[in-house]
C-alpha cells in the first residue's frame, strides 16, 4: 500500500515533520513494507516558513529584532541563493510562543519585529517576499510593522507616536504618512509581497481579529472591545491614507490584522497559506497513486474549515480520489454533533482522537508521539 502523510504540526507537542515520523512508525508497525511518502504541511502559521523555504531552496538567515514586547531577540528568515526571494515567518519575531502565559496581552504587543525582518529582506536585495503570518502575539493591525518600515504614525496633534506601537495605541493614530526614503516604497511597489494567511477572517465584525483572536492572545472581554474599536479606527486611517477599504477583505484579520496594514500600504497580496504551500511542495502530484492520505492537527474545530491544513488536505485528496484519515489530539463538536457527522462535514473517511480518555492536557502533550503512533497503527490494522 502507498500512504501519503500530509499533517500539520500538533501545537506545543510536535512539528509537522515529527508528526510524519510518528505516523510512519505506526504504519510500519503493521505494514513494514508499505510505501510511505512524507509531506509535512503548514497553512501560514508557525512552521510554515521552514517548509516553504525548503521547497524554494532558500538559505536560513538570522536577524536581531524586537519581539512582541519590545525585547531584543534573534529571529530566523530565509533567502534564496540568487537573493531575489525571501521567506519570513511572523511568529519568528512577533510570535506568541516567545511569551510566557503571564506575559500575554494583546493591548501591549507589537508587530514591530516583523517589520524589521521585512526591512532586512528588502535591504538584502529580495524583490519577492513570502510572509507567513500565523501564530502572532499581536492585535495591532500591522501598525507596529509599518513603523519599523519607516512609516510615520501621527496623533491628532500631529505628533509622531513612539515605537513600538501596540494594540492599545491604535485609537491614538490620526494620520499615516509614508517615509521619505522608504525601504519598501508603496507606489509603485518595488517588491511582490505575498502574505500567507492561515485563516480567512476579515479585519472587523464578529469574525474579526479582535473578537476571534484577541482572547487567544490574553485579551479580556473589555480589552477585546477596546481592540475592536482601535482596529475600526485604524481601518479608517488606512483608507484615508491609501484609498483602500480593508474592513471586509478575507484574510485581513489574520495575525491580529497585520495583513490589513500591508494590504493597504504596500499593496500586499493575501493568499491562502495552505494553497500556496501545497503548490510549492507539489502536494497534488504526491497524492497520485496513493491508497490513503493521513493528515492531522492538534485540535480540530471550526477554525479548521477556514483555511487550515486538515481541511485543505482532505479537499485536495478528495479531488484526487484518495480517501483520508484525520488524527487529532482533540475535536470540538457542534451541539448534538457526533464525530462521524463531523467527519462527513469535513469530507474525510475517519477522524481518530489519539489521546486516551481521562488523560490530562499536560500528559497528552508529553505523550503525543506515542499516542499518535498507536492510533495510526490501530487504524491501519482495521
Amino acid at each position: 500500500m502507498r500512504f501519503l502523510l500530509a499533517p500539520d504540526k500538533f501545537k506545543d507537542a510536535l512539528d509537522a515533520a515529527g508528526v510524519c515520523q510518528a505516523m510512519a512508525a505506526g504504519i510500519r508497525e503493521v505494514l513494514p513494507h508499505a510505501e510511505i511518502i512524507t509531506c509535512p504541511m503548514g497553512d501560514g502559521g508557525e512552521g510554515t516558513g521552514p517548509l516553504l523555504a525548503q521547497a524554494l531552496n532558500a538559505i536560513e538567515q538570522r536577524e536581531t529584532v524586537l519581539d512582541a514586547l519590545g525585547r531584543e531577540c534573534t529571529a530566523r528568515w530565509w533567502l534564496t541563493a540568487d537573493r531575489t526571494t525571501a521567506v519570513i515567518e511572523m511568529a519568528e519575531a512577533s510570535g506568541l510562543w516567545r511569551l510566557s502565559p503571564a506575559e500575554r496581552g494583546a493591548l501591549r504587543t507589537s508587530s514591530h519585529g516583523t517589520g524589521q525582518l521585512i526591512k532586512a529582506a528588502t535591504e538584502s536585495g529580495a524583490r519577492r517576499v513570502f510572509l507567513c503570518v500565523g501564530g502572532s502575539a499581536t492585535v495591532d493591525g500591522g501598525a507596529g510593522c509599518l513603523q519599523a518600515l519607516g512609516w510615520r504614525l501621527l496623533d491628532a496633534g500631529g505628533r509622531e507616536l513612539s515605537p513600538p506601537l501596540t494594540g492599545a495605541d491604535l485609537r491614538r493614530i490620526a494620520r499615516l504618512e509614508p517615509p521619505a526614503n522608504p525601504p519598501v516604497p508603496p507606489n509603485p511597489p518595488v517588491i511582490d509581497l505575498q502574505i500567507l494567511c492561515d485563516v480567512d477572517n476579515p479585519l472587523l465584525g464578529p469574525r474579526g481579529a479582535a473578537p476571534v483572536f484577541g482572547p487567544q492572545k490574553g485579551a479580556s472581554p473589555d480589552e477585546v472591545q477596546e481592540l475592536a474599536a482601535g482596529l475600526e479606527s485604524w481601518a479608517g486611517v488606512l483608507k484615508e491614507a491609501t484609498g483602500r477599504e480593508v474592513a471586509d477583505v478575507p484574510g485581513a484579520g489574520a495575525a491580529g490584522g497585520l495583513p490589513a496594514g500591508l494590504f493597504c500600504t504596500l499593496r500586499a497580496r493575501l493568499a491562502a497559506g495552505f494553497d500556496l504551500l501545497a503548490e510549492a511542495v507539489d502536494l497534488r502530484n504526491k497524492l497520485s497513486g496513493c491508497d490513503w492520505c493521513l493528515t492531522g492537527e492538534g485540535r480540530l474545530d471550526e477554525q479548521t474549515f477556514g483555511g487550515k491544513v486538515v481541511a485543505g488536505v482532505t479537499r485536495c485528496a478528495a479531488e484526487a480520489g484518495v480517501p483520508t484519515a484525520v488524527f487529532v489530539g482533540a475535536a470540538v463538536l457542534r451541539a448534538g454533533e457526533t464525530l462521524e457527522q463531523l467527519a462527513r462535514r469535513l469530507g474525510t473517511a475517519a477522524i481518530q482522537i489519539i489521546s486516551p480518555r481521562g488523560l490530562s492536557h499536560e500528559a497528552a502533550l508529553a505523550q503525543t508521539a506515542s499516542n499518535l503512533r498507536c492510533a495510526v497503527a490501530d487504524f491501519v490494522r482495521s
